[in-house]
């Protein structure tokens, strides 16, 4: 152990923090992109998220793979690094393509120093401490996502749309610089077998191909060929990675993790949970800028009530599981959800009403979101061996991110035409409270005590 394990913590969560932030920051960035690139189309603008999405979460299990063979600090100094040189080549990207392709190196980097930090708070604290610990680093990444938006629209305001990438070189300077010289060497574990190459091809080109044709339904329709070959062919590269990782040891997705009952329910949850999470600030970002005519700035100002709630809960709800299980938390945090967005879409109209609709709304919503991300973290490797929690948290993660990639797609189809009306966030407001209610019904059936301690044997 370390001698001073709340620097590596300190450290391990600053490095998430900004991944998480970079995740949805460029949410914010999409409406500045979209005036910049006006050439573009929103489809295919929509892969300035979608790319950074699928492949970090595509790589999650890999990196921790990789982790355990060379050792977290060396992976941690490595990931940061080529995080942060990524976000210089977003942030002086000149077309959409070079844009696109920086986020798919930020996104390797991303996926690479997550496994690794929390590898190092693991190794930095006594076996007593890490729940809790890794409790506050879930919570630091959350805190990272709900403030993405807000942050970004800020700096677009204030300068451009590039500022919300270049806006992580100094903290990733800062990140290494400390990192270098506080972080202790780890080493990695014998190397055995290698990487599932073919296992992450064919799930990130399964996803990819998938979002492609959900992206694609707006301009094309249902029964254009862009639309269903996509789907049929992402559909096809699922299926196949299900028979080739089928009683491998090494697959990139551990398939027999799915053996445990609430594991397989949470993993679901978590999954349709990440598609409201992701279609939840592109929505609202476009409906405050489109509908209510607010500003840049004023925007991110306006979102900004909803993830600070957001850390308050997530920081409180290992407490609350503890008490109750995971089973109320995530049940109240999907009701909450879904009370919240469809009051919205019930009460919405053309006239802004900011403190009487959209702050109260946010901070019930804001309230759910603590409450769900942190408890499905936690359910998800509530019924798993020690041995698994890291393969199990890592792949719980990681199919969260694919939700959000649909989540994404999905507002994009919806509302991402420069002249949606209220009508069309109307619609996605009631489909965002349907997945809410479908994310509190998944969870019903987790056993009453998922959560809840052991009682101590009597002495």
């Amino acid at each position: 152990m370390t001698a001073n394990p709340w620097a590596v913590f300190a450290i391990a969560s600053a490095a998430v923090f900004l991944v998480s932030v970079d995740a949805t920051i460029a949410v914010a960035a999409f409406p500045a992109l979209r005036s910049s690139f006006a050439d573009t189309s929103p489809a295919t603008l929509s892969w300035v998220l979608n790319a950074y999405t699928i492949l970090y979460a595509a790589l999650l299990v890999p990196a921790g793979r990789l982790v355990d063979l060379h050792g977290a600090r060396r992976l941690f100094l490595f990931g940061v690094a080529l995080f942060t040189l990524a976000s210089a080549a977003c942030g002086m990207a000149p077309g959409t393509g070079s844009l696109i392709a920086a986020r798919v190196v930020q996104a390797v980097g991303g996926a690479v120093l997550t496994p690794a930090s929390l590898a190092l708070i693991l190794g930095a604290f006594p076996a007593g401490q890490r729940s809790a610990i890794v409790g506050l680093w879930s919570a630091a990444g959350a805190l990272g996502a709900a403030v993405g938006p807000g942050a970004g629209a800020v700096l677009i305001e204030l300068a451009t749309w590039r500022a919300a990438f270049l806006v992580n070189l100094p903290f990733g300077a800062l990140i290494l610089w400390f990192a270098a010289r506080r972080l202790p060497a780890l080493n990695g574990a014998a190397a055995g077998e290698g990487l599932d190459i073919p296992g992450i091809a064919l799930i990130a080109g399964g996803v990819a191909a998938l979002t492609w044709g959900v992206v694609h339904v707006e301009e094309a329709g249902l029964a254009a060929a862009t639309v269903w070959g996509p789907a049929l062919a992402g559909t096809g590269l699922l299926i196949s990675y299900a028979l080739w990782a089928k009683g491998r040891k090494a697959a990139a997705i551990d398939l027999s993790l799915f053996t445990d009952r609430t594991y397989r329910l949470v993993t679901v949850a978590s999954f349709v949970f990440g598609i409201a999470f992701s279609m939840m600030f592109l929505s609202s970002f476009l409906f405050l800028l489109q509908v209510w005519d607010f500003s840049q700035g004023l925007t991110g100002l306006a979102v900004t009530p909803g993830p600070l709630v957001v850390i308050a809960v997530a920081v409180a709800s290992g407490r609350l599981v503890a008490r109750v299980g995971h089973r109320a938390v995530l049940v109240a945090g999907g009701l909450l959800y879904a009370a919240a967005q469809g009051c919205v879409a019930l009460l919405v109209t053309q006239t802004p009403a900011y403190f009487t609709l959209w702050f109260p709304m946010q901070i019930v919503g804001g309230t759910a979101v603590g409450l769900l991300l942190v408890g499905l973290s936690g359910a998800a490797v509530s019924g798993l061996s020690p041995a698994r929690f890291g393969v199990g948290g890592a792949v719980n993660n990681a199919v969260r991110q694919l939700g959000g990639v649909f989540g994404t797609a999905l507002a994009v189809v919806l509302v991402g035409q420069a002249g949606a009306g209220i009508d069309a966030f109307r619609l996605a407001f009631i489909c965002l409270a349907a997945i809410g209610l479908a994310t509190a019904l998944l969870c019903l059936p987790l056993s009453h005590t998922s959560g809840r301690p052991a009682p101590h044997p009597a002495r």
